[in-house]
């Protein structure tokens, strides 16, 4: 290969990987819109209110203390991005992706986040009262003192979750896997229970007065000093695997 032609192939090398830096430097400056490439942006304290951002890419990005409130992210990617102190309060994250994120201290009240990816997520002291979560994966994500009261985690996969002292009153877990999850100290006050897995899940002190535990699995589970006080326990599977009668409420006959 002559000069010439080995100048040519060294410009245009140099050419491409200029214009890629220049694509992705300039995406962060990109304004909010469906499918904006946002990786690893600082975006930290933007107000992106009732933005359209569905199937954007925010993965790594920076969005702490950003405000999304009614903002539409379905199927948005936000895989290890750092969301501390966000509000995303009546966002719409429906198959969303947030493996690995940091969601400490964010508010998800009201959001809409059906089959929402979540697994091995930091959700800690998290706001998600009245959150839609049905189908959602939650598999060994931390929810230590989260707010869940009146969400909706019917169907969710909540298999090996941390909810050390979890508010969960009037929570809708119908048919939800909480096998070998932690909620010692945990509000399940008049939640819904019907048919979900605890086997093996450590239950201690666990409040569950009024809960419907109808045909729910807790073989295995450990409930030292957890409150059944007018429980619903018809067709139960009791922690010693025997079934409760059904009608049984409060103690498992």
């Amino acid at each position: 290969m002559n000069k010439l032609a080995k100048g040519l192939c060294l410009s245009m090398i140099l050419g491409c990987d200029w214009m890629a830096y220049g694509a992705a430097h300039a995406a962060c400056e990109d304004p909010p819109a469906r499918r904006v490439n946002w990786m690893r942006c600082d975006k930290q304290g933007a107000d992106l209110r009732g933005a359209d951002l569905q199937e954007a890419v925010l993965s790594n990005a920076n969005l702490s203390g950003a405000n999304l409130a009614g903002a539409n992210l379905s199927g948005v990617d936000l895989g290890m991005a750092l969301l501390k102190e966000a509000d995303f309060t009546g966002a719409r994250l429906s198959d969303a992706r947030l493996v690995g994120a940091n969601l400490e201290g964010v508010n998800f009240t009201g959001a809409m986040m059906s089959k929402v990816r979540l697994e091995r997520t930091v959700l800690s002291k998290t706001k998600l009262e009245q959150a839609n979560l049905s189908g959602a994966n939650l598999y060994q994500s931390r929810l230590d003192t989260a707010n869940l009261s009146q969400a909706n985690l019917s169907g969710a996969n909540l298999n090996q979750a941390d909810l050390t002292g979890a508010v969960l009153n009037q929570a809708n877990l119908r048919e939800a896997v909480l096998s070998r999850a932690v909620l010692e100290g945990a509000q399940l006050q008049n939640a819904d229970l019907r048919k979900a897995r605890l086997d093996d899940a450590t239950l201690l002190g666990v409040d569950f007065t009024g809960a419907d535990l109808s045909e729910a699995d807790l073989h295995g589970a450990r409930i030292d000093n957890a409150n059944f006080a007018g429980a619903k326990l018809g067709s139960t599977i009791w922690i010693d695997r025997r079934r409760c009668r059904p009608g049984s409420v409060g103690e498992c006959l």
